[in-house]
């Protein structure tokens, strides 16, 4: 299938799709006349990548998760390694949490003292 008919069945746009190309999540043969063919799996590869992504991983987690991608990870989402950089996303998120915590209850300190 062409880039444009994976986009509609996957709710990607084609420069999305062309972006998980360039970071190797996604790949395509090139036809003779130079489009981009994927392969049928290439839907659930794309969905899982917008699943990872919508859950708050980045693209180079994603990239760590290359055996997760073939699975259905809506039905099947216990990928072990998919677990293990949820907590440490979730680790990270909570560690700017703090941060931002202090900063704003400093600010609220100086805007009293003003």
């Amino acid at each position: 299938m062409r880039i444009g008919e994976l986009a509609e069945r996957t709710g990607a746009s084609p420069r999305s799709l062309r972006y998980y190309e360039q970071r190797g999540l996604l790949a395509s043969e090139r036809s003779a006349n130079g489009y981009r063919e994927y392969g049928a799996d290439a839907v659930e590869r794309v969905r899982n990548i917008r699943l990872l992504l919508e859950s708050g991983l980045t693209s180079e987690d994603v990239q760590e998760l290359q055996a997760c991608l073939e699975l259905d990870l809506v039905r099947e989402p216990a990928c072990a390694e998919a677990v293990a950089l949820y907590k440490q996303r979730l680790q990270a998120v909570r560690e700017r949490i703090d941060t931002l915590t202090a900063t704003e209850r400093r600010l609220e300190e100086r805007i009293a003292e003003l």
